[in-house]
C-alpha cells in the first residue's frame, strides 16, 4: 500500500490575510490555499475564485462585509477547478461568469475532477456536505468580456493555456491590477496536473506585457509593486520550465514515470521544496509533464482511481 498523498496530511489550519491590491480590491489569502479576489465597484461587488465549499466561502464573506456593505453582484471562476468553484452558492450573486471553455471542461470532467481533489485534499472541503452539486456559471465567453461595476470597469480575458486550457484572468485598468488565477503562484507551487507546459509561458508573456502595478495570484501572497510583478511571473516560468524539462528529458529516450519523478525531484528540489503545496503539485506535475512530452495535447482526465494508481507507480 503507498504512502498517503502529502496533502492528506495537511490538515493545520493556515492563517488568512485580507489585502488591499488597489482601490476597492482586496485578495483573499491564507498561506498557499487558494486565493479569492474582491473587487468593490461603485454599487456591488465582485468575486474572484469561490472556495471548495459554501462553508469556505463565508470567510470570504466575513471579510467582504469588513470593508463594504454593498451587495455582491458577480462571482469570476478563473477555470473549473473544484477547490474554486464549489463554494459559488455562499455568494448568492445574480451572475457567475466562466470562460466558455471552462464550462466545456465542467461538463467533460467536473465531476471526476471533485472526487478526486476531495481525497487528494479533504482539508479544503471542509463542510463539503454543504455543497450543492457542480457549479455552473450563468453567463460563458470566448475570448474577452467587459463588466461594468457602475463606472468602475473590469475585464475578463484569457491570455493563454497554461494552468488549464480554460484560463482567464480579470483585469482592472482603474488601478492596473490582475487578478491571475493559478497562471501566476506566489512562493507556491503551480499545480499542472492539467496544464499545458509549453503554452505557460506564453501565457506568462501576455500578463507580462500589461506592465502591472500590482497582482493578486491563485495562491501565495499578493504581489506589490512592478519589479514584485515581473519576479513573481520569471519565478512562475521557472518552475514550469524545470518541471518540463527534467520530465522530458527522460520520456523523450524511453524511461519510466518512475524515472521522470527522479529527474524532476533532482532539477526542482533544490530551488521549490519549500513552496506550499509542493509534495502535493509534484506527481500530478510529473505525470502531465510526461504525458505532454509524449504528445498528449489534452490532459488526461484525472479521477480518484487514477490518483491512486499514479501515486503507487511513484513509490515503487
Amino acid at each position: 500500500m503507498a504512502k498517503a498523498f502529502a496533502s492528506q496530511g495537511d490538515m493545520t489550519e493556515k492563517k488568512i490575510t485580507f489585502s488591499e491590491v488597489g482601490k476597492g480590491l482586496w485578495a483573499f489569502t491564507a498561506e498557499g490555499d487558494p486565493n479569492s479576489g474582491v473587487i468593490i465597484g461603485d454599487n456591488s461587488v465582485m468575486i474572484v475564485e469561490a472556495q471548495a465549499t459554501p462553508r469556505l466561502a463565508h470567510k470570504v464573506i466575513e471579510k467582504v462585509r469588513s470593508v463594504t456593505d454593498k451587495p455582491i453582484s458577480h462571482v469570476v471562476l478563473t477555470h473549473y477547478h473544484a477547490v474554486r468553484v464549489l463554494g459559488a452558492s455562499a455568494f448568492n450573486a445574480p451572475q457567475v461568469i466562466m470562460g466558455e471553455k471552462a464550462r466545456a471542461m465542467v461538463v467533460e470532467r467536473g465531476a471526476e475532477d471533485w472526487a478526486s481533489e476531495f481525497q487528494r485534499f479533504p482539508r479544503l472541503f471542509e463542510g463539503h456536505e454543504s455543497i450543492p452539486g457542480l457549479t455552473w456559471p450563468t453567463t460563458t465567453f470566448n475570448d474577452r468580456m467587459t463588466v461594468y461595476l457602475g463606472k468602475r470597469r473590469v475585464d475578463l480575458m484569457h491570455v493563454g493555456r497554461a494552468h488549464t486550457a480554460g484560463d482567464i484572468v480579470i483585469n482592472v485598468p482603474d488601478q492596473n491590477v490582475m487578478f491571475t488565477g493559478d497562471i501566476v503562484e506566489a512562493h507556491s507551487a503551480c499545480y499542472c496536473g492539467d496544464g499545458h507546459f509549453n503554452d505557460w509561458g506564453k501565457a506568462l508573456d501576455n500578463i507580462k506585457a500589461f506592465n502591472l502595478d500590482a497582482i493578486a495570484p491563485g495562491r501565495g501572497d499578493a504581489v506589490i509593486g512592478n519589479s514584485a510583478v515581473n519576479g513573481a511571473l520569471e519565478r512562475t516560468r521557472d518552475f514550469v520550465e524545470s518541471t518540463y524539462k527534467a520530465a522530458a528529458k527522460v520520456a523523450v529516450r524511453g524511461g519510466s514515470l518512475k524515472d521522470a519523478w527522479d529527474g524532476v525531484r533532482a532539477a526542482c528540489d533544490p530551488k521549490f521544496k519549500d513552496y506550499a503545496i509542493y509534495e502535493h503539485c509534484l506527481p500530478f506535475n510529473v505525470s502531465r509533464a510526461y504525458d505532454e512530452a509524449l504528445g498528449i495535447d489534452t490532459p488526461r482526465i484525472w479521477t480518484a482511481e487514477r490518483d491512486l494508481a499514479m501515486w503507487e507507480a511513484l513509490q515503487k
